[in-house]
């Protein structure tokens, strides 16, 4: 495998597959055309979610797939768990879906996804209903819980999330540090910011993270949004191989296509 001058391991809703179609098709055919890059899609959606998006005519094929949040690692190719880098996941996890069921049964705004996650449990929650008790008894019994968009509440394993999963992913690789982009927009993408990795938050970002990002060195805020940030991104940091602004993907440039 050719040495990678750009990791880039972004988010999906609202960040890759956000912005236009023309935002959209010429960042996915520059990636495509690159022989150096490496693209991981870092999601709080399932497997099954990325089985089928992968089989869109124009998208690129991730090499890996850091799926659920954090909580599971996939092989890009085969679509199977990498099990080295999900066993400590596994471990900090214990089989605790039911546990956790049973600790948050009738706490007020939280209703239980019924997507059925190997190492997480997931709800949608109410703003105006949600009680501030409902976090801390999550945290008391060992688990991490992560709000985020206003919507979704999340619980985790201790000390796993999009973030360190990522890195143990990287590190694993042997790529050199430099060469990832990590790419967001909601507050679960907080983690991938607070790894050091050079990230975007793009244009559409919730605003709790563009506030919880604007004074990270490592991370630009860009004006643009979903897959215009990202190449706004790859231009602002100068990555290596085939300057962003310099490219042209079916008869857009994309220089042009973000503005």
């Amino acid at each position: 495998m050719t040495t990678p001058n750009l990791v880039l391991a972004t988010d999906l809703d609202g960040t890759f597959l956000g912005g236009t179609d023309d935002h959209r098709r010429t960042l996915y055919g520059h990636l495509s055309a690159r022989d150096d890059v490496t693209l991981i899609f870092v999601t709080g959606r399932d497997i099954d979610f990325i089985a089928e998006l992968i089989k869109t005519p124009g998208m690129p094929r991730p090499r890996y797939i850091v799926g659920d949040i954090g909580t599971s690692v996939f092989d890009g190719e085969t679509l199977q768990p990498v099990a080295e880098l999900e066993a400590p996941i596994r471990m900090a996890w214990n089989d605790a879906g039911e546990r956790v069921k049973a600790l948050l049964a009738g706490e007020p705004g939280l209703k239980l996804q019924d997507t059925p996650f190997r190492h997480r449990l997931s709800y949608d929650y109410d703003p105006a209903q949600l009680s501030p008790w409902s976090v801390a008894k999550v945290e008391a019994a060992g688990f991490d819980c992560l709000l985020s968009a206003d919507r979704f509440f999340d619980v985790l394993p201790r000390g796993v999330s999009k973030g360190p999963t990522l890195s143990r992913l990287v590190e694993s690789l042997g790529v050199d540090r430099d060469t990832v982009l990590v790419a967001g927009d909601t507050m679960n993408d907080l983690s991938l910011f607070q790894t050091g990795f050079k990230g975007v938050a793009v244009g559409n970002a919730e605003p709790r993270l563009a506030r919880s990002v604007e004074r990270m060195r490592n991370v630009y805020s860009s004006r643009l949004p979903g897959a215009a940030g990202i190449a706004d991104a790859i231009r602002h940091f100068k990555f290596k191989g085939g300057p962003i602004h310099e490219q042209v993907v079916s008869g857009h440039r994309l220089s042009s296509a973000a503005q």
